[in-house]
């Protein structure tokens, strides 16, 4: 089976679900190839070694990368991300049509309406089956980030979006309650499947552990470490709020940014206005470093506005912070913290709470070691028996060989 990637962002961008899901097909025997655009996420920037090019060919550990040309850009300026999008969008759909090869299956990843443009293209020039995979459910994510609040807007890409949908051969979704909200918009739920995210096992499931001098924090003091975007769908200001109602009564508790977003720098400004010295922020590092961080953490947060959208929402931080194995503080709802809930992993508390936030996260630091160990280890367990890699690959084949199966 050709099986065809299309996704705007791709390695060596921080994508889990894209090479190491395009390597593992390939070793079950399909043909796979990339259609991507040109790497600047998360920053914005070009990454070193690339140029824009109309067209650019590469190979990736055995897998044929095409990109396609952009506008590079991931900052607050929304039209700057508009045209970002928009830009590969365009380019993927001339350009990439007539560089790939002729697909049995075009898997759509990210973002989920842009890059429906160039595979529905595609699809017509080839007769081949679209899978989409919805990781951003369009346009609610777009208002709940207030990347755009114009109603009209959010209308026309909210037709645009179920138009793409009914589009789509078979759907794959993050969470039982993506799937609800598209069942009840219409769409047949036999063709949607559920498959949850996984994390970046080869660097978080490894063996090795921290050596104490690598890690720039105060290792006496009971660590709360958020790890990953630090965007406006995170609503980290409650983080904030939360350190500073600790901070006057505990001494002996710290917060660890580890990430890059477009909120980065505002939430530093605040943290020092707040006179926040219990706080750290640290940039982006690669999971192999994350990982030791998570290791040396004694509770890892996860945090999420308080939207109707974030209710069906699963980040993927969740997965990795129960595959390292350590107790987990969340400010969510819904399937997120269903999720937790079922693991016996930590602690939910209600999102935008800072007040919650804090008495959530003392109660974790007031527990005995060992009950915080084996939060973590019943954490680990339920990701390797329900979210891991193999699990994931084994769904996406079965929902990539029934697409085929159903065109003939």
């Amino acid at each position: 089976m050709n099986i065809l990637f299309v996704t705007q962002w791709f390695q060596p961008e921080p994508m889990f679900k894209g090479l190491p899901l395009a390597k593992a097909l390939k070793l079950k025997g399909h043909r796979v190839e990339v259609l991507t655009g040109f790497p600047n996420y998360p920053h914005g920037k070009l990454y070193p070694g690339y140029k824009i090019k109309l067209v650019k060919e590469e190979i990736i550990d055995g897998i044929k990368v095409i990109r396609t040309a952009l506008y590079p850009s991931h900052d607050l300026s929304k039209i700057k991300r508009i045209v970002n999008y928009l830009s590969w969008s365009l380019s993927a759909s001339i350009l990439g049509s007539i560089n790939v090869t002729r697909p049995d299956v075009i898997y759509v990843y990210h973002p989920p309406i842009t890059a429906m443009i160039p595979a529905v293209c595609i699809k017509l020039l080839y007769n081949s089956q679209i899978i989409l995979d919805i990781e951003d459910f369009w346009p609610d994510t777009l208002k709940a980030t207030d990347m755009i609040n114009n109603n009209h807007i959010i209308k026309l890409i909210g037709n645009i979006s179920r138009l793409f949908y009914r589009m789509a051969d078979k759907i794959i979704v993050l969470s039982p309650g993506f799937k609800k909200k598209l069942v009840e918009l219409g769409l047949d739920s036999k063709e949607i499947e559920t498959i949850y995210n996984w994390c970046d096992e080869d660097s978080i499931l490894s063996k090795d552990h921290f050596n104490k001098s690598e890690i720039p924090w105060d290792l006496k003091k009971f660590t709360v470490l958020y790890a990953g975007n630090l965007g406006r769908a995170q609503a980290l200001d409650t983080v904030l709020y939360a350190a500073k109602i600790i901070r006057d009564k505990y001494l002996n508790i710290q917060f660890v940014f580890v990430g890059a977003g477009v909120e980065a720098d505002r939430l530093k400004k605040k943290a020092e206005k707040m006179n926040l010295d219990n706080v750290m922020f640290l940039p982006y590092r690669p999971a192999s470093e994350i990982k030791r961080y998570m290791q040396a953490a004694d509770v890892l947060l996860v945090h999420l506005k308080d939207d109707p959208l974030f209710s069906i929402t699963i980040p993927s931080k969740i997965q990795t912070y129960l595959a390292a194995g350590r107790p987990i503080i969340a400010g969510v709802r819904g399937d997120a913290a269903d999720l937790i809930k079922e693991s016996g992993a930590g602690v939910i508390v209600p999102p935008e709470n800072p007040e919650e936030l804090a008495k959530g996260i003392i109660k974790i630091a007031n527990l005995k070691f060992e009950d915080r160990e084996r939060m973590g280890k019943n954490g680990s367990v339920y990701y390797k028996n329900n979210l891991s890699f193999d699990i994931a690959v084994n769904k996406f084949e079965r929902v990539f060989v029934s697409a085929v199966q159903d065109k003939s």
